[in-house]
C-alpha cells in the first residue's frame, strides 16, 4: 500500500502539465494563494474504499462480524461508502509554490460546513501547505461512513493535482474532528507522515481506537509525529491529552509533542499556534531506536502470554475461556494480534 501511495504521489507530477489548463479552465483548482470554495473531486483510492478502511481502522472482530451481517443479509458490502459527484470540499492553495512542492493538511472539522479557520491562510503561505477540508464531514456524520473517507479522498484528489511533496502530508482535525484525525494518523501512516490534534483526543489502543495491523503500528511508532495544540484553559480536553499521550508512550509511540496556546479556551488555533505545528511537524523527529527497540520487545512478551492462555484453554476445553481472553485481546490490541487472534476464532 505505501508503493501504491507513493506510485500516486509520482504519477500527479507527470500528470499535472497535462491536466494544469483543463482543470483551471474547468474548476480553477490550481489558482494559488486564494480560497477554492465548492469543489468536486473525482478520483477513488483503494485505501479509501470499505475493505481498506475496515482492515486499517477497526479490530479483525468487529470486521469480522460486519463481514458475517453483510453474508446473513444477503447484501454486498458496498465498496465506496460516498459518492465524490455528490461531495463538495473547500482548497486553499498557498503562494508561492515551494520548491520542493507543497506539504498537505487534510483537515477533519467538528461543523458541517467546509471552510478554512480563520487566520489559517498566513500559516500555511508561511509553510507552502495546501489545505482541503470536507463538508457535510462534522461530528453528526459517521466517522466510518463519511468523515474518514472523505479526508482520504481529498488527499487523494490533491496528489493527482498538485505536486505534493509525500514526506509533508499531514491530518488535522479541531475537537470530535480531532479523534477522527488520530485515526486516521494510526491507520495511514505511509500517507500521513504527522498529525496535528486541536483540542481533541483519545487514548489508543481500545474498542473505540484499534491498533492497526503490524506493520501499520510499527511504521506509526518509527516515523509519525503528533503534536496537541489545546488551549491553557481548555481543561478537561488537556486532560484528555494526556490520557492519550500516556496511551502512546504505552504503545510505544514517543514522537509526540505537547503544545499548550496560552489564554485559549475550547477553540481553533490561532494562525501562530497552527505555525509552531506545522514547524514542529517539519522538523521531522525520530525516537531513539534503542527506547523503540526495548518497548516494542515488551508489547511482544506481553501478547505472546496472552496467546499461550488462549492456547491452554483450548486445550483443555474451556471454549469460553479461550473466547473472554480472545475479546480482550482483539479489544486491547487490534491488528496486532492479527491473524493469529483470528486464527484462534477457527479453532
Amino acid at each position: 500500500m505505501a508503493m501504491q501511495i507513493e506510485k500516486v504521489v509520482c504519477a500527479s507530477v507527470a500528470l499535472a502539465a497535462f491536466t494544469l489548463l483543463s482543470i483551471a479552465v474547468a474548476q480553477d483548482v490550481l489558482a494559488d494563494g486564494k480560497i477554492l470554495p465548492d469543489v468536486v473531486f473525482t478520483d477513488y483510492a483503494d485505501y479509501a474504499a470499505n475493505p481498506e478502511l475496515f482492515r486499517r481502522l477497526l479490530s479483525p472482530a468487529t470486521t469480522a462480524r460486519l463481514e458475517r451481517e453483510s453474508m446473513r443479509s444477503g447484501k454486498a458490502m458496498a465498496t465506496r461508502p460516498v459518492n465524490l459527484a455528490a461531495e463538495r470540499f473547500i482548497v486553499y492553495v498557498p503562494s508561492p509554490k515551494p520548491a520542493r512542492g507543497f506539504g498537505l493538511l487534510v483537515f477533519v472539522p467538528p461543523w458541517p460546513e467546509a471552510r478554512l479557520p480563520d487566520h489559517w491562510a498566513a500559516a500555511l503561505d508561511r509553510h507552502g501547505v495546501i489545505f482541503v477540508s470536507a463538508a457535510r464531514s462534522g461530528n453528526d456524520e459517521n466517522a466510518m461512513g463519511r468523515r474518514a473517507p472523505l479526508a482520504l479522498l481529498a488527499a487523494q484528489n490533491i496528489f493527482l493535482r498538485y505536486p505534493v511533496d509525500p514526506q509533508r502530508v499531514y491530518i488535522a482535525g479541531f475537537s470530535g474532528g480531532s479523534r477522527v484525525a488520530l485515526r486516521l494518523a494510526l491507520g495511514y501512516p505511509e500517507l500521513f507522515h504527522g498529525a496535528i490534534l486541536n483540542a481533541g483526543s483519545e487514548p489508543i489502543g481500545n474498542a473505540w481506537i484499534p491498533l492497526p495491523p503490524r506493520d501499520l503500528l510499527l511504521q506509526f511508532q518509527s516515523s509519525s509525529h503528533v503534536i496537541f495544540v489545546t488551549g491553557a484553559r481548555d481543561e478537561a480536553h488537556i486532560i484528555d491529552d494526556m490520557i492519550s499521550l500516556r496511551s502512546m508512550h504505552r504503545w510505544c509511540v514517543f514522537n509526540v509533542e505537547v503544545n499548550t496556546s496560552p489564554f485559549a479556551g475550547h477553540e481553533v488555533a490561532d494562525s501562530a499556534a497552527l505555525s509552531r505545528a506545522l514547524r514542529g511537524l517539519l522538523s521531522d523527529m525520530r525516537p531513539d531506536p534503542d527506547k523503540l527497540a526495548i518497548c516494542k520487545s515488551v508489547i511482544d512478551r506481553e501478547l505472546e502470554e496472552k496467546f499461550a492462555k488462549v492456547q491452554s484453554s483450548i486445550a483443555s476445553g474451556r471454549r469460553a475461556d479461550a473466547d473472554q481472553l480472545l475479546a480482550t485481546i482483539d479489544e486491547h490490541f487490534g491488528g496486532l494480534a492479527a491473524p493469529r487472534s483470528s486464527e484462534f476464532r477457527r479453532q
